[in-house]
């Protein structure tokens, strides 16, 4: 399905390694926007469709899971997203939307790219194939030091932890680094937010990059 320009929406993405705190910014963030009369679409990758739902049940929680390889991993997040950006983002964003996406492209580049050592071109080229033109106009960053991290997963409630929940530290360790050296490289795009504080001080923080940077 060819994928038309952006309109008047804005695709405002939020990054950041396991229990950083992404979901609970998202809500707040979107209650803002909700507050000046804005249509607001939050979604979450992998997921946000039928489909979608489906490949990340295959990713995060199938019994074979830990044989999954690398390129397999990258593949499936990139169909999920193909079809998220078609069948939810583009249409919302044509309508004018906010969108708040939990993870977007970025999660593959650090993810599968870093974390998982496949090379930088195919990812960032599967990428572009699975997404079109459909880029974030604001992606935040809220970052956490590793050991917080998994601190904050262990304190979560009494569930397995899932297939990527489970990595190690040196794994996190690459996954915080390969996201900050991101958002070095991109700073018009990015905007990092020090996730060790408060939870409103985080939300005021945000509302006051997002609002300047989206005027």
């Amino acid at each position: 399905m060819p994928l038309k320009q952006k309109v008047a929406g804005k695709l405002i993405s939020f990054e950041g390694s396991e229990g950083s705190g992404k979901s609970t910014q998202i809500s707040r963030l979107a209650a803002h926007f909700q507050k000046t009369h804005r249509e607001v679409v939050s979604t979450r990758e992998p997921g946000g469709t039928e489909i979608g739902e489906q490949i990340r049940n295959i990713i995060v929680h199938n019994s074979k899971g830990d044989e999954m390889c690398a390129e397999t991993e990258l593949l499936l997040f990139a169909a999920a997203r193909a079809q998220l950006v078609r069948e939810v983002i583009a249409p919302a964003l044509t309508r004018g939307a906010i969108v708040l996406s939990d993870r977007y492209l970025d999660s593959s580049t650090v993810y599968q790219g870093i974390g998982r050592n496949l090379a930088a071109d195919p990812v960032a080229q599967i990428n572009r194939f699975a997404v079109g033109n459909v880029m974030p106009d604001v992606t935040i960053v809220i970052d956490v030091p590793t050991s917080v991290s998994l601190a904050r997963l262990k304190q979560r409630a009494s569930d397995l932890p899932d297939r990527m929940e489970r990595e190690n530290l040196d794994f996190y360790t690459k996954i915080r680094e390969g996201y900050l050296l991101l958002a070095k490289g991109l700073p018009g795009r990015f905007l990092v937010i020090d996730g060790t504080k408060t939870e409103d001080a985080i939300e005021k923080k945000i509302w006051a990059e997002v609002s300047a940077r989206l005027a």
